[in-house]
């Protein structure tokens, strides 16, 4: 999965980022004024992150490590794109600030070990489904957090998956228990105009439970504070999000 994955996150992703977000110089501009609200799920958990050592996982495009780092943190991410490194260098020597990027597998990391530990662990936004093995991500987590730090993992919900595949909400047709793994459409497709996305490469991916999270998490032997499902904007009877801190 990582070698498909990769190629897949390597073809168009920083001209991705550009027509979401504008070149690196104009994010920069935008994060000065803005960095707190990219933060508003995690900042309580967080609380002041001067000083703190962090590490992203799959921190993609920087957006939330350049936040951080605007408010004090030492932070690393780590991820699998080089094009998703160039945008975010680019954008944190913009800003100012500095940003440790490792572009890696993140279960492959080169001299993991001399990374040492961190504060706080951040995973966010389509991060599980890349993985065909929770417990081997989550124990890299393990390995990386100090003694007491945190791990903030914020990510679609497993069941708003399942009930976003269908085109009659009131009947959903999703299999929340599909555990199989697919080929995708890579996540910043959608950012780019039609005619630019037939050379696009596929990302393998897989769906989770709640209950295969959590799990996985326990037997690296983790323990979980929260579990907070946040609702849907559009509709609040359900969860579309999840905010894991450990």
């Amino acid at each position: 999965m990582a070698i498909a994955n990769k190629v897949a996150w390597e073809t168009k992703a920083y001209q991705a980022w550009v027509q979401k977000y504008g070149t690196p110089d104009e994010l920069a501009s935008e994060l000065r004024l803005e960095h707190k609200h990219h933060l508003r799920y995690w900042i309580k958990y967080i609380g002041d992150p001067t000083g703190k050592r962090v590490i992203n996982l799959l921190g993609s495009n920087g957006r939330k490590a350049i936040s951080l780092a605007l408010l004090g943190a030492d932070v690393t991410v780590v991820d699998i794109s080089e094009e998703n490194r160039l945008y975010a260098i680019q954008t944190a020597d913009a800003v100012g600030v500095e940003l440790n990027y490792i572009c890696s597998d993140v279960l492959n990391i080169p001299n993991e070990e001399t990374l040492g530990e961190f504060d706080i662990v951040l995973m966010e936004f389509g991060i599980l489904h890349y993985f065909t093995d929770l417990n081997s991500i989550f124990s890299v987590v393990r390995r990386r957090l100090r003694k007491n730090g945190r791990l903030i993992l914020n990510d679609f919900h497993p069941f708003a998956r399942a009930w976003m595949n269908t085109n009659n909400l009131k009947q959903p047709t999703g299999n929340y228990f599909d555990g199989i793994v697919s080929e995708g459409e890579v996540a910043f497709a959608k950012l780019l105009p039609k005619e630019e996305r037939s050379d696009l490469g596929k990302v393998l991916v897989r769906s989770w439970t709640v209950g295969d999270i959590v799990t996985a998490i326990g037997t690296v032997g983790l323990f979980i504070r929260t579990f907070e499902e946040i609702p849907s904007p559009t509709d609040p009877q359900f969860p579309e999000f999840y905010t894991l801190y450990r």
